[in-house]
């Protein structure tokens, strides 16, 4: 008789790091992405959490770590027993917790196959996005409970070098009175961080005589440094310091455009709130790019110029749905009228003739589109598959330029439903720093269905027609890169910012207080 063996679990301790969901080693990343059950410690941040629930297996459970040591390694064993993968994800390293020690030590009692995976301590980690080096001997540690320092040995440690303490905001009373009371000298440079490696991260600086009155307000866990690195914050924070740090920025575009957008924000410090403005349908009667598909198969084009990832999606789409593929494009150029949309084709594994060098738009790419020459052109005809409700400028000038257009609707746009209620009231109250806009249409659908940007935000425009609409709209054009493209207009945004910043620090404190100017820039100086 064959006895069949019950599958084995394993067990996973992994440190989630200070908080920034980059700072998970690619190691505790594969471990959670595989991880049928997550336990979770109150200290990750929602922040994290989020972005590992995003990427997980669909059916993955995620329950809070709730009692005793014991309780948990209960939890983490008996879903080892029955075949699955668990996790326990706590705060910076799992060995920075007594609490967590002990789990392993109850796991290492069983036959559980286990491992543990390091984070950067909380302590060490916030201490670095804070711009505050421990130089000389360094000490650094995540605190569970207050009452078990040792303060003789922290103020020693200040002595020789630096301190960073990860504590609750509650015990910053108790640790600045142990630290007086060990002998620590009064005027010690202190640094509090909260919401250390988040988007609302931020430090004050002060002595230990009075790091408590400064750090009213905070909540949860901090991160205390202590010692000679605080001095050299001026210098060396750069997270607090990014040119969009703390700006809420409105991206008006789907989930699906807007990625890209968000994450060169998120790395200038912005917050960005996506918002769809359109949303895409297909056209009402097929039969245009069924006949269109069929002419690109057939040899019938010359050239397709696709003006939209939107476009590309579209063609690709309906490619699929007749079993084609790249090859089909075979003797095809291809043209598009800027770097997203080259890089939409480019993802099915095709590279295009021609792309403006300048400006990107439909002048941009008709300044360097050749006109059709019956020799070196057998074939004249071009198709343009696009929006319902693209302008006739392109279409215009291929044809003074001697091409046969066939100008094809590949999808539809409609308007977007309007955005929750506490979206639309900080559109229209000044509660977005900026606003940055990539299309004429976008212009119009977020005023539609939200109402006009408040005059104290900052509004960023894409191109020249993007800012005519908006002009159009009574929106004042604070900013416009010189080349068309998403990129330039988020680093167009950041040095508008930068600029800013150097006229209100070189402005009288009096006038600064009277200044007009807005935003977190602002404030930071008043």
């Amino acid at each position: 008789m064959t006895r069949t063996r019950k599958p084995v679990g394993r067990i996973a301790f992994v440190g989630a790091g200070p908080g920034d969901p980059g700072l998970l080693t690619r190691r505790a990343h594969d471990a959670l992405v595989d991880a049928d059950q997550v336990v979770y410690d109150r200290g990750v941040p929602e922040s994290l959490l989020d972005a590992v629930r995003a990427e997980a297996r669909e059916d993955a459970q995620f329950t809070p770590a709730e009692g005793a040591p014991g309780d948990v390694a209960k939890v983490l064993i008996s879903a080892a027993r029955s075949g699955l993968s668990a996790v326990h994800l706590v705060a910076g390293d799992p060995f920075g917790h007594d609490s967590v020690v002990k789990e392993v030590q109850a796991v290492a009692r069983t036959a559980a196959h286990f491992e543990v995976v390091p984070g950067v301590g909380q302590a060490e980690g916030v201490a670095t996005y804070a711009g505050v080096p421990l130089p000389g001997v360094r000490t650094a540690a995540d605190v569970e409970d207050v009452t078990t320092l040792d303060f003789d040995a922290l103020a020693a440690a200040v002595g020789r070098g630096s301190l960073a303490l990860a504590v609750d905001a509650g015990d910053l009373a108790a640790i600045r009175d142990g630290l007086l009371a060990a002998g620590v000298d009064g005027s010690t440079g202190v640094g509090v961080t909260g919401d250390g490696t988040g988007e609302t991260q931020y430090t004050t600086t002060s002595s230990v005589d009075s790091f408590v009155a400064a750090a009213l307000g905070f909540t949860g866990r901090v991160v205390l440094t202590i010692g000679a690195g605080v001095g050299q914050r001026d210098r060396l924070s750069w997270w607090e310091n990014r040119p969009l740090y703390g700006w809420k920025v409105l991206v008006p575009r789907t989930k699906e455009q807007a990625g890209a957008m968000s994450a060169r924000l998120r790395a200038y410090g912005a917050i960005p709130c996506e918002v769809p403005t359109i949303a895409v349908e297909p056209p009402r009667t097929p039969a245009q790019m069924e006949r269109a598909v069929k002419g690109l198969v057939d040899g019938r084009y010359a050239w397709v110029i696709f003006t939209s990832v939107n476009a590309v999606r579209a063609v690709w789409e309906k490619f699929g749905e007749h079993g084609l593929d790249a090859r089909h494009f075979g003797g095809v150029k291809i043209a598009c009228i800027g770097e997203a949309t080259a890089e939409a084709v480019r993802a099915f594994g095709i590279q295009p003739e021609l792309i403006p060098s300048g400006e990107q738009s439909s002048e941009g790419l008709l300044a360097e589109f050749s006109p059709h020459d019956e020799i070196l052109d057998p074939v004249g005809r071009v198709l343009l598959p696009r929006a319902d409700i693209a302008t006739e400028t392109l279409a215009a000038g291929l044809t003074e330029r001697g091409w046969e257009v066939d100008d094809v609707t590949a999808y539809r746009t409609v308007r977007a439903a309007p955005p929750p209620a506490e979206i639309r009231d900080a559109i229209k109250s000044g509660g977005f720093d900026a606003v940055l806009f990539t299309s004429s249409s976008t212009v119009r659908n977020l005023v539609g269905i939200a109402g006009k940007p408040h005059a104290r935000t900052v509004v960023a425009v894409i191109g020249p027609k993007t800012a005519e609409t908006a002009t159009e709209f009574g929106l004042r054009v604070d900013v416009q890169p010189t080349n068309a493209s998403v990129p330039d207009l988020v680093e167009a945004l950041a040095s508008y910012a930068i600029e800013l910043r150097e006229k209100l620090a070189a402005m009288p404190a009096k006038q600064r207080r009277g200044s007009k100017v807005q935003g977190p820039t602002a404030l930071r100086f008043r």
